[in-house]
């Protein structure tokens, strides 16, 4: 009996920045050909999905593409912000575990499912995979310098680094190999600053490490130039390692071979204002700084203002994302967004939401004012495009220190929210000291398009992960076989 090909399942954190990068990774998979893939997202992330994105026409193209949902466990009307993360895992382990579970034993998905690709933040999949003897392999989506950080939680616990014994945020961390020289307490995740060690999402990184160990392969959406050394110390903990990105750049290289197949138009779980693109062609060539704080960050009032007036006084011409949902305590508030629209006239144009790829890639964006999620690092650096980091949460704290401090692409304002740092550190990207900035960006972006280009290191990586996923599938196929 010939063996089944091989069917890989695919399963995001049901966040937009892991949505965005797994499923270029689906396509790309699609692409190598004979692959099938089941893309499983929520019943709320798919109708999301279907209402503002073109996934069904675009991945109509590829006959062994599904896009398959199953319940996360909350009611509709919750917000599914960042701040909710706890409840997010907590519903996924109690409602969405099981379902999972029998999606993959109960043999209705055809051909059967011969491997498992998971956000490794997501252990209950590892969990289901291992007790069916299903293979796994994690991506995480985060940043591998915050990687690096979760794996060595328990040892700056051990050197009484965590919890920190005083108010001082800049004081070095020292037990995190390869930061020594420029680690600092503010520079660690978020939930590292509570003092407790005993809270859920703390936990949760705690033992991720463990996790992530016991699947058979990690796949990371970073590149070799941008964090080798970085890279190796993971390679430790992970000996199957596979850094295939940029995954957005990986993909766009890839389709251009393709002369037949188009992009896909957008992953965005949110109506895309696209009247942006046409006022930004009516600005002058490297003159616009681009400000968006992603999906999940919100900010007060007071922040907000103070933000509108640095920008204000910049000088510069810039471009704002305000989410209807931007501002703690404001949701559904319009007024607010139609009163800073109409004060901006003239120098700023603001949308609800925009397709940020193109943004970055638009000829007339010099910078960008960003919250430093990986995904809006990565493309900001794919298209060199220099960048104030002002982090939210999770890994956005390490990424705009990397950004800041190690890669010199940007400048790092995390922790405070003045106007008149506001004002200056854009004047400084993009004046006083633009020439040192375009420089370094320009560099890192030849860098990140020849990784992903013919012979690049992640190009090679990709190939490596889809003859391994062949490998994996064929022993599965097997197993499953009756006698």
């Amino acid at each position: 009996m010939d063996p089944q090909p091989p069917h890989v399942l695919i399963f995001p954190l049901p966040l937009q920045g892991p949505i965005n990068s797994m499923l270029k990774l689906a396509e790309l998979l699609c692409l190598s050909g004979g692959l099938h893939v089941t893309f499983l997202v929520t019943d709320h992330i798919r109708r999301r999905l279907l209402r503002h994105t073109n996934i069904q026409t675009h991945f109509s193209r590829y006959p062994g593409f599904d896009l398959a949902s199953i319940p996360d466990g909350l009611p509709e009307d919750h917000p599914r912000l960042g701040d909710q993360l706890t409840e997010i895992f907590d519903a996924l382990e109690a409602v969405t575990k099981p379902l999972f579970r029998e999606m993959l034993v109960s043999g209705t998905r055809r051909p059967p499912v011969t491997c498992v690709i998971a956000d490794g933040i997501l252990g209950f999949t590892i969990d289901v995979a291992k007790e069916i003897g299903m293979p796994v392999i994690c991506l995480r989506t985060i940043s591998p310098c915050f990687l690096w950080i979760v794996f060595c939680l328990p040892k700056l616990i051990e050197a009484g680094e965590l919890p920190f014994k005083d108010k001082d945020l800049d004081a070095p961390i020292r037990s995190v190999p390869g930061m020594e020289d420029f680690l600092r307490r503010r520079d660690l995740p978020s939930f590292c600053r509570s003092g407790e060690l005993t809270g859920p999402i703390f936990k949760r990184y705690l033992t991720e490490s463990i996790q992530v160990s016991r699947a058979d392969g990690l796949i990371l959406n970073s590149f070799e130039d941008l964090e080798g050394p970085l890279l190796s110390h993971i390679h430790t903990q992970c000996p199957n390692l596979y850094t295939i990105g940029p995954l957005h750049a990986h993909l766009k290289s890839r389709l251009s071979i393709e002369k037949s197949l188009s992009s896909f138009s957008s992953t965005s779980f949110r109506e895309e204002d696209r009247s942006c693109l046409t006022w930004l062609d009516q600005q002058p060539s490297k003159s616009v700084i681009y400000v968006s704080f992603g999906s999940l960050a919100t900010m007060t009032w007071d922040q907000f203002t103070e933000f509108w007036h640095g920008l204000m006084n910049s000088g510069k011409q810039f471009l704002w994302v305000i989410r209807p949902d931007s501002i703690a305590g404001k949701d559904g508030e319009s007024h607010i967004f139609t009163k800073l629209r109409e004060n901006s006239t003239g120098r700023g144009y603001i949308v609800g939401w925009a397709p940020q790829e193109e943004v970055l890639s638009h000829e007339s964006v010099a910078a960008f004012f960003t919250h430093s999620g990986w995904n809006s690092t990565l493309e900001s650096i794919c298209e060199g495009v220099s960048m104030i980091c002002y982090p939210y949460f999770v890994d956005q704290q390490v990424n705009s220190r990397f950004v800041g401090e190690v890669w010199k692409l940007g400048l790092d304002m995390k922790d405070t929210c003045n106007r008149f740092i506001i004002e200056k550190m854009v004047r400084d990207l993009m004046e006083d000291r633009r020439d040192e900035f375009m420089r370094s960006a320009d560099h890192m972006a030849n860098l990140a398009r020849q990784s992903v280009g013919e012979g690049g290191v992640s190009r090679r990586n990709l190939d490596r992960l889809i003859e391994d996923i062949r490998s994996m599938s064929l022993r599965t196929s097997y197993s499953q076989s009756p006698d």
